[in-house]
C-alpha cells in the first residue's frame, strides 16, 4: 500500500509540474502577443488577418489551380501551399526510389556500379543544396529558345521556358476526352501540359540531394542486419536479390525508417530554397504578401503554422508506419 501511495504521489507531482510548465509558457506567449499588439497600435501599423480577403494584386505563373491578380491573398497562399506540397511529395517518392537504388549499387559486387554510386554520394552530400539548385536551374536556362526548341517526341517541346507536352482534357458536358497539344504562338507555347524550369530544377535538386542521404541510411540499415541472415537465405537457395527483398530489407526497415523520416522532413523544409530560383512556393508567396501588406507577423505566423502542420503530419504518418513495422516483426506487406 505504501508503495502504491508513493507511486500515486509521484505521478500527481509530475502532473502538477507539467500543468504548471504549460501554464507558464501560455502566459508568456499571451503576454508577448498583447505587448506586440499594443506596440503595433501605438505605431499605427495594421494587425489582424483581414488582409487575407483583399485582392493580391500580383500574378502567379505556376500553380495547380487558377489564380489571377484579382484573387485574394488567401488564395495566393493556397497556391503556394499546393506548389510546396506538390514538389515535396513528388520529391519524397523520387528521392526514396533513387536513394534505395544507389544504396544497392554501393552494396553491389560490381566495382563500376559501386564506384559510381560512391562518387555520386560523396559529391552530392558535400556540396550545398542551394548551389546545386542554382546549377540545375542554370542548365535549364542553357536550352534553346521556343522557336528553336528541341523536339524529342511528337508534340513534345523542350526549351528554356520549360517542357511542353500533350495532355488529356475531359469534357464533362459531352463526356469525351480530347488531346490538347502545345502550339508555338509568338515567343512561347500555348496549350498542353508544361513543366516549368523552376519546378524541374527544384525537384531534381531536392531529389538528388536527399537521395544521397537516404542511400547512406539504407546502406547502413542493410549492413546492420546480421550476416548470418544473408547466409541462411543463401542456404535456402535464395538469390541475392531475393535475399535482400525477402530477408534483409524487411529487418533493416526498423533501422532505416527513423532517420529516413528526418530526411523527408528536411526535404520539405529545404523546399523553401525555391525562392532563390523563382519557384512560387509557400515561402516565396508569403514574402511577397508581407512586403505588400506590411503585416509581417501575421504572414510569417501563417507560414510557420503551415510548415509545422506539414512536418507533424508527415512525422505522425511515418511513426505510425514504423510502429506497424515493429509490431509485425519487421515484415512488410
Amino acid at each position: 500500500m505504501e508503495s502504491g501511495r508513493s507511486w500515486s504521489a509521484a505521478r500527481t507531482r509530475t502532473l502538477v509540474w507539467q500543468i504548471l510548465a504549460v501554464a507558464i509558457v501560455v502566459a508568456i506567449v499571451l503576454g508577448l502577443a498583447v505587448q506586440t499588439a499594443a506596440n503595433l497600435r501605438a505605431r499605427g501599423i495594421a494587425s489582424g488577418f483581414d488582409f487575407l480577403g483583399r485582392p493580391a494584386g500580383f500574378e502567379i505563373a505556376q500553380g495547380p489551380i487558377e489564380f489571377s491578380s484579382r484573387d485574394s491573398y488567401a488564395r495566393a497562399l493556397l497556391v503556394g501551399l499546393l506548389n510546396t506540397l506538390r514538389v515535396s511529395l513528388l520529391g519524397i517518392v523520387l528521392a526514396t526510389a533513387l536513394g534505395v537504388a544507389f544504396a544497392m549499387a554501393r552494396l553491389s559486387n560490381v566495382w563500376v556500379a559501386a564506384t559510381i554510386a560512391r562518387g555520386y554520394l560523396e559529391v552530392v552530400r558535400n556540396t550545398p543544396l542551394l548551389l546545386q539548385l542554382l546549377f540545375w536551374y542554370s542548365l535549364t536556362q542553357g536550352l534553346p529558345g521556343p522557336r528553336e526548341a528541341l523536339h524529342p517526341l511528337p508534340g513534345v517541346f523542350l526549351c528554356f521556358r520549360g517542357l511542353f507536352f500533350p495532355r488529356l482534357l475531359w469534357h464533362s458536358g459531352d463526356a469525351w476526352i480530347s488531346v490538347e497539344r502545345p502550339v508555338l504562338v509568338g515567343f512561347g507555347f500555348q496549350g498542353g501540359g508544361c513543366v516549368s524550369p523552376e519546378f524541374a530544377a527544384l525537384l531534381v535538386g531536392l531529389t538528388t540531394y536527399t537521395a544521397a542521404f537516404i542511400g547512406e541510411i539504407v546502406r547502413g540499415g542493410v549492413l546492420a542486419v546480421d550476416k548470418g541472415q544473408r547466409e541462411a537465405a543463401a542456404a535456402l537457395g535464395l538469390s541475392r536479390t531475393q535475399s535482400l527483398r525477402l530477408v534483409v530489407l524487411p529487418q533493416a526497415l526498423r533501422v532505416i525508417i527513423p532517420p529516413t523520416t528526418a530526411q523527408f522532413l528536411n526535404l520539405t523544409k529545404n523546399s523553401t530554397l525555391a525562392v532563390a530560383i523563382g519557384y512560387p512556393d509557400l515561402l516565396s508567396i508569403t514574402n511577397t504578401t508581407l512586403n505588400q501588406t506590411g503585416q509581417a507577423i501575421e504572414a510569417i505566423a501563417i507560414a510557420m503554422t503551415v510548415y509545422l502542420t506539414i512536418s507533424l503530419s508527415l512525422s505522425l504518418a511515418m511513426n505510425a508506419y514504423n510502429a506497424a513495422m515493429l509490431k509485425s516483426g519487421g515484415h512488410s506487406a
